[in-house]
């Protein structure tokens, strides 16, 4: 059975595809479905999957960054982007390998788009183009962020409530329901998941390192890969290493 993930931060169009998929393709399996790039990036690591479903638009990684880190992670992965921007991609994905739906998704589209990747899947000597090179063209025409990022943020320090310039913030890191800001002047903890700052952070800046970690690249010193694959950010100003998991490692080497 082939394998497939659908990475849309919207659930109810998220539900919508994988009904539709469901009817033209039964026998697809789908292994994850994710609500972010990290998210997305990580599934088609662990999982390999035959075909990803890559909303442009998600909170972190857009899904041109993941499509570019994917081509590393796991090069036989058929890349569909699902989009509602068709100004500036349908001609460059027309040329391509790679697919796209737009938004609303319509059945009969869906269909040819499965019917495309069938056809690959069942060509024994099918040559799949890699996605990263065309990924990364386009990321600067669609912007990789939201219009209207965080510049400050308010969190608790004991009884006081701090005012924190995201500016300042060296990382954040996942703590149960609550969120660990790290600065120079210490660490507060943020009242919101991880996952919801993903969406409002300057991706120009901020970058995902971890499932559980976000890291401003302008408090990074060095990234030092290890033997593993995984590898190691050092900061400036901080003592501590922040471990960055081995997809993302993909993101250093595209920069």
């Amino acid at each position: 059975m082939p394998k497939c993930i659908v990475a849309e931060d919207e659930k109810l169009l998220s539900a919508a595809l994988q009904r539709e998929l469901a009817k033209v393709w039964p026998e697809l399996e789908i292994v994850a479905s994710c609500e972010d790039g990290g998210e997305a990036l990580d599934a088609i690591a662990t999982h390999r999957p035959d075909v990803a479903f890559l909303d442009i638009r998600m909170p972190g990684l857009t899904g041109m960054e993941v499509a570019a880190a994917a081509s590393e992670a796991s090069p036989q992965t058929l890349i569909v982007f699902v989009t509602a921007y068709d100004q500036y991609a349908v001609d460059a994905f027309e040329r391509g390998a790679i697919d796209y739906l737009l938004k609303p998704v319509v059945a009969d589209r869906l269909a040819q788009t499965v019917a495309r990747l069938r056809s690959r899947l069942s060509d024994a000597a099918r040559h799949v183009r890699r996605t990263g090179d065309l990924a990364r063209d386009l990321v600067d025409r669609f912007g990789t962020g939201p219009d209207e990022p965080l510049t400050w943020i308010t969190a608790g320090a004991g009884k006081a409530t701090r005012l924190v310039l995201v500016d300042d913030v060296v990382y954040f890191r996942a703590d149960n329901k609550y969120t660990l800001v790290a600065t120079a002047e210490g660490d507060v903890l943020l009242s919101r998941p991880i996952r919801d700052l993903l969406r409002q952070l300057d991706p120009k800046h901020f970058r995902q390192i971890h499932r559980s970690t976000i890291v401003n690249l302008r408090q990074v010193a060095s990234v030092e890969r290890e033997d593993s694959g995984k590898g190691c950010v050092h900061l400036r100003g901080r003592p501590e290493t922040l471990s960055v998991s081995q997809p993302f490692m993909a993101l250093f080497r595209a920069m």
